[in-house]
C-alpha cells in the first residue's frame, strides 16, 4: 500500500515545465479579473472579459499588442495593474515566487532550486540564490536609472506627477521588452527625433534583451579589467564564450537591421523619407532594435514597405538572447542551427565556435525550437487570415509579433474580432512559454523508448 501511494504521488507531481506553464496561466487569469473591476478603467465602467484577458495576456507575455489604448481606457489603478503584470512577465512567475520565498525567509528546497535552474537554463544550481537576488536587484537598479533619465524629458512635458509615472512605466516596459506606454496613441512617434528618449529606450531594450548571464559576466570582467588594468584584448578574451557569442550576434543583427531598414525606407515619405540623414539613421537603428521584441515604434508600422515588413518578421522571429526579458526563438538558437548547416556543408564532424564544440543535444534542442515555433507561427497566421479576413502581410506581421512577444502591429490589433483576439492570445502565450514547453506540459513521464536502440534505416533526403 505504501509503495502504491508513493508511486501515485510521484506520478501526480508536476514537472518544472508544467509549473511554469500553469504559473503564467494563473497570473493571466488573476490579472484579467483585476482589470475587469470598474475602478481599473478611466470611466469607472466594467471592462468585458475578453478585453481584460487580452490585456492581461499581452502584459504578462510582455508583448505590447493592445485592443484598447493603455493611456486612455485604463485608470491609474488599471495602468498600475498592467505595470505589475509587465514586471511579473519580465521576471517570470518563478522569479516572483522565489522573491516571495526570500521575503518570508523560507528555505529553498532542492526541487525549487531545480525549478529555478530550469527556468533560467543554468548549468548548475551552485550559487543559484545569489544569482536570483542579483537578477531582482539589478533589474530594479537599471529600471530606476532609466526612469530617472526619462524624467528629465517627461516631467517638463507632462508635469511632475504624471511625468514621473510615465518615466517609471516606460522604463519598466522598455527593460522588460513589453513596448507598452501611457503617453498617447502614437507610441514614441512624437519622439522620433528626440535623441535622449531614443537612446534611453534603446539601452533598456538591449540590456533586457541580451540576458542576465551576459551582463553579469560583462560587469564582473569589467571590474577585474579596471582593477588589474587589462587592455580590451584581454578583457574580451576573459569573457565566457556564451557572452562573446551573444554580443557578436546582437551587434550583427542590430547593424544589419539598421542597414536594411535604411535601404528599404530611405525614400519612403511616410516613414523616414522626409527626415535628415542623421534622423534617418536614428529612426532606422531604433526600428532595428524594436524588431528584437521591444514593441515601441518611432515610425508608423502600417507605412513600412513590404520588404521592411518581411525583414521585420525575420528579426521578430529570432528575437533576443537567452536568459533575458526578450522573446523569439533567441539569437543563440538560430545561430546553432545555422552553424550546424554550414558545418555539414563544409564536411566538419562537429560544429565549433570560439574553439568550443557545440553538443549534439544542443543542436537537437535548437532545431526543435526553430521548427516548432515556425510551424506554430505559420498555423496561427493562416488561422488569423481565416477568422479576420486580414491581408496576408498584416496577418504575418501580427502573428510574428505575437509569437515573438514583440508588440508591433500594422494597425490590425484594435480591429480584431473575438476569434482573432483568441488566435493572437494563443500566439502571445505560446511565444512567451515556448511551443516546446507547451508540448512538454502534457508529457508527464519519460519515454521508455529512449532505452531501445534500433538499426539504421535507409532514407533519402535532399
Amino acid at each position: 500500500m505504501r509503495v502504491f501511494s508513493e508511486t501515485k504521488i510521484e506520478k501526480s507531481r508536476l514537472t518544472s515545465t508544467q509549473i511554469i506553464v500553469l504559473g503564467f496561466l494563473l497570473a493571466i487569469v488573476v490579472g484579467s479579473f483585476l482589470l475587469m473591476i470598474p475602478a481599473a478603467t478611466a470611466r469607472g465602467e466594467h471592462t468585458d472579459f475578453i478585453t481584460a484577458l487580452f490585456t492581461a495576456t499581452t502584459s504578462i507575455c510582455v508583448t505590447g499588442l493592445v485592443v484598447v489604448d493603455t493611456f486612455s481606457h485604463w485608470s491609474f489603478l488599471g495602468q498600475l495593474i498592467i505595470l505589475i503584470l509587465i514586471q511579473i512577465g519580465g521576471f517570470g512567475v518563478i522569479t516572483l515566487y522565489s522573491a516571495i520565498m526570500m521575503l518570508m525567509k523560507k528555505k529553498f528546497s532542492l526541487s525549487t532550486r531545480l525549478l529555478i535552474q530550469d527556468y533560467y537554463n543554468l548549468d548548475s544550481i551552485h550559487g543559484l540564490i545569489k544569482f536570483l537576488i542579483r537578477v531582482i536587484k539589478d533589474t530594479f537598479v537599471v529600471e530606476g536609472i532609466g526612469a530617472v533619465l526619462y524624467s528629465f524629458v517627461f516631467i517638463p512635458k507632462f508635469g511632475f506627477f504624471k511625468g514621473i509615472w510615465v518615466s517609471v512605466f516606460n522604463a519598466v516596459s522598455a527593460f522588460c521588452n513589453a513596448g507598452m506606454d501611457v503617453m498617447g496613441a502614437n507610441s514614441l512617434i512624437d519622439y522620433q527625433t528626440n535623441i535622449p528618449v531614443n537612446l534611453i529606450t534603446i539601452t533598456l531594450i538591449v540590456l533586457g534583451g541580451v540576458g542576465y548571464v551576459v551582463w553579469f559576466d560583462f560587469i564582473e570582467n569589467l571590474k577585474r579589467s579596471v582593477k588589474h588594468r587589462y587592455n580590451i584584448r584581454i578583457f574580451w578574451k576573459r569573457l565566457g564564450e556564451h557572452s562573446k557569442l551573444v554580443i557578436n550576434l546582437t551587434l550583427f543583427l542590430l547593424i544589419s537591421g539598421t542597414l536594411l531598414v535604411m535601404l528599404f525606407e530611405w525614400d519612403n515619405p511616410d516613414t523616414i523619407g522626409k527626415m535628415t540623414v542623421g534622423n534617418k539613421i536614428l529612426a532606422s537603428f531604433f526600428q532595428s532594435v524594436t524588431f528584437r521584441t521591444a514593441g515601441f515604434a518611432t515610425v508608423p508600422q502600417e507605412s513600412l514597405t513590404p520588404s521592411t515588413c518581411i525583414v521585420g518578421c525575420m528579426y521578430m522571429f529570432i528575437g533576443g538572447s537567452p536568459v533575458g526579458t526578450a522573446g523569439g526563438i533567441k539569437t543563440v538558437t538560430i545561430f546553432v542551427v545555422l552553424l550546424n548547416v554550414f558545418s555539414f556543408i563544409r564536411n566538419r564532424t562537429e560544429p565549433v565556435v570560439f574553439s568550443r564544440a557545440v553538443s549534439e543535444k544542443l543542436i537537437n534542442k535548437a532545431s526543435a525550437i526553430v521548427m516548432s515555433n515556425l510551424m506554430l507561427t505559420m498555423a496561427l497566421m493562416i488561422a488569423l487570415m481565416q477568422v479576420c479576413d486580414a491581408p496576408a502581410l498584416s496577418a504575418a506581421y501580427e502573428i510574428f509579433s505575437a509569437t515573438g512577444t514583440v508588440g508591433l502591429s500594422r494597425s490590425l490589433t484594435a480591429s480584431l474580432n473575438v476569434p482573432g483576439m483568441i488566435v493572437v492570445m494563443i500566439g502571445m502565450y505560446a511565444g512567451r512559454i515556448g511551443p516546446i514547453s507547451m508540448a512538454l506540459f502534457f508529457s508527464t513521464k519519460r519515454s521508455d523508448k529512449n532505452d531501445i536502440r534500433f538499426s539504421n534505416g535507409h532514407f533519402i533526403v535532399g
